[in-house]
């Protein structure tokens, strides 16, 4: 079982965790002697906190930097305990350590009471659906071990949380520093009669109930081995076995479960479950890609849309703002995110809402409507957790967090580039690159001119980092369409199958030019594409297809900007 520890700076959360591990006998031999001679060194007092932080920098400052994890065990079984950092320009390590753990401690200085911090925290568990939650008031020492500074600590938590739907199973009086009630009971308070530190620990259940649950089989990746198709990934919830027919979202296909990969005859086996990796070969020879998601036709299927709404964490180094966009990350599905609408700001502080805000900050907290470049498969958060939870990239940075609350409407047209009836293409050839000389990063602004286009509309031949001219062709791999331009008019977009080679210019769907004058290139490019499309292939060899048939510098060009806005 996975414990992260959170809770306001100086609360004493690295203190409880170090004494519970050296009153359990689960340090490292020399361990204790280690830190105690870097006390000595550092002219400080011994503190049990300095167990966890391993960095130097944090023993220095006394303060946790990163998240540390530590393994220990009782009787019953094995933990992981994640102590996360308290200062708050640490929160996006704090989302970090917590986003896996199956249980939470939150840590209350008794002298201190309800902080800032201590609120923050709070509601980061409500938002990654942490419900397995203690709250420790710790430094009873400090206030002479009394029971009425408990019950106004304890009470003050409470009416914080609740709101959230974070109701904690229990609130534990203890002392790191002295040891009261971590491992063993404390004579110091006779008033609580409830279980010490530890034992609470091993009443907490374990989540089985995510076996029990509709399966979710997100595809990391197929695998061509032979003539096998190996469709790879980790059940998030529920099981499969042999036999059973699966649906495969967005599209819904399905197909049946022939075979479950072994690497040896003794690793072969009928079944699988939650928690597991697995790789799974299917009976019909689909399309399959990283980033589906799979489950079965009797359970309730994921959400397919291209539009969501969710409450978010924003960790970036810049503002978010209306109309921005960002990489969106959501299991093993990656798809370009633009902020449509910001609902709502809440105070994480107080829970206060405000409306109308143009953008978000660092730490700030707020619900958002977002607009996906593709339809993807997802969960509301609160029916599964690993397909109902996100993070926002801004560049190569993790800038947000944040959980699906509802499934929104699909915009039929949003995320297209280009759309012809039921043919439809996505495209970033009017998008403008640029180089950021703060950051170092090639990035993309999504163009000034909505999209998508039909048949007739005149395009934006000319803009800051591309220039096309008046009659060339797009050929949009990815989604099988190719757009034919003629006097700077969309003449006709149509499926890739259908399209014959015309000897004018060629570009993708990223405004790169491609290497091919001949009809009977043309062919070889698309088998080419076909076949690595259709299995996996390490990135040199997507790099070497690139190479030979595309190049940058004729139609694209990058240029300098820095807070670049169109």
């Amino acid at each position: 079982m996975h414990i992260v520890v959170v809770g306001h700076v100086d609360h004493g959360k690295s203190t409880v965790i170090g004494r519970l591990l050296y009153d359990t006998d689960s340090l490292p031999q020399g361990a204790v002697d280690k830190v105690k001679r870097i006390a000595r060194e550092t002219g400080k007092p011994f503190e049990y906190a300095y167990l966890l932080d391993a960095f130097e920098e944090e023993q220095k400052q006394g303060i946790t930097i990163d998240t540390t994890q530590i393994q220990f065990a009782t009787k019953k079984r094995e933990y992981v305990i994640i102590d996360a950092p308290g200062h708050k320009e640490f929160l996006k390590n704090m989302i970090s350590g917590a986003a896996n753990a199956n249980a939470a401690l939150l840590i209350v200085d008794a002298k201190q009471g309800v902080q800032e911090q201590s609120k923050r925290h709070g509601y980061m568990l409500s938002l990654l659906g942490i419900e397995k939650v203690y709250v420790v008031v710790n430094k009873m020492d400090l206030v002479d071990y009394s029971e009425e500074v408990f019950h106004k600590v304890a009470d003050d938590m409470k009416a914080f949380l609740e709101p959230l739907g974070v109701k904690p199973l229990r609130y534990l009086p203890v002392s790191g520093y002295q040891g009261d009630n971590i491992a063993a009971r404390s004579a110091n308070m006779p008033w609580y009669d409830g279980p010490v530190l530890l034992d609470s620990l091993d009443l907490l259940e374990a989540s089985k109930e995510i076996v029990d649950k509709d399966l979710r089989l997100p595809i990391q990746d197929v695998f061509k081995f032979d003539d096998r198709r190996i469709i790879a990934g980790r059940i998030e919830a529920g099981k499969l076995a042999v036999g059973d027919e699966i649906a495969i979202y967005p599209s819904g296909r399905r197909t049946v479960i022939k075979e479950i990969a072994y690497w040896q005859e003794r690793d072969k086996k009928e079944h699988a479950y939650a928690g597991e990796s697995t790789g799974i070969i299917v009976r019909d020879e689909f399309f399959n890609q990283r980033g589906e998601i799979i489950t079965t036709p009797a359970a309730t299927a994921p959400h397919v849309s291209n539009r969501l709404r969710a409450s978010i964490f924003w960790m970036g180094r810049n503002p978010l703002r209306k109309g921005s966009t960002y990489k969106l990350k959501l299991a093993t599905q990656e798809v370009e995110a633009e902020v449509a609408d910001i609902v709502k700001t809440i105070d994480a502080a107080n829970l206060d809402s405000r409306e109308g805000a143009k953008e978000l900050r660092l730490n700030d907290v707020a619900e958002v409507i977002l607009s996906l470049k593709e339809a993807i498969a997802f969960d509301v958060f609160q029916e599964h957790q690993a397909t109902g939870r996100f993070v926002l990239v801004d560049g190569y940075d993790v800038a947000g967090g944040g959980i699906v609350v509802a499934a929104e409407k699909a915009d039929e047209g949003a995320g297209f580039a280009f759309v012809n009836g039921d043919i439809r293409a996505r495209g970033d050839v009017f998008d403008e690159f640029y180089y950021d000389v703060e950051s170092y990063n090639v990035t993309k602004v999504a163009a000034a001119v909505k999209q998508p286009y039909h048949v007739g509309d005149e395009i934006p031949r000319k803009g800051i980092s591309y220039e096309y001219p008046a009659d060339f062709d797009i050929l949009i791999l990815r989604d099988q369409v190719a757009v034919t331009v003629r006097q700077g008019r969309i003449e006709d977009i149509l499926p890739l199958a259908g399209y014959e080679y015309s000897g004018r210019p060629l570009v993708n769907g990223r405004g790169f030019g491609i290497k091919v004058y001949k009809a009977k290139e043309l062919r070889e490019m698309l088998s080419v594409y076909r076949e690595l499309a259709s299995s996996h292939v390490e990135p040199r060899v997507k790099a070497a297809f690139f190479n030979r048939y595309f190049f940058l510098n004729q139609y694209r060009r990058l240029q300098f900007y820095f807070d670049y806005v169109i």
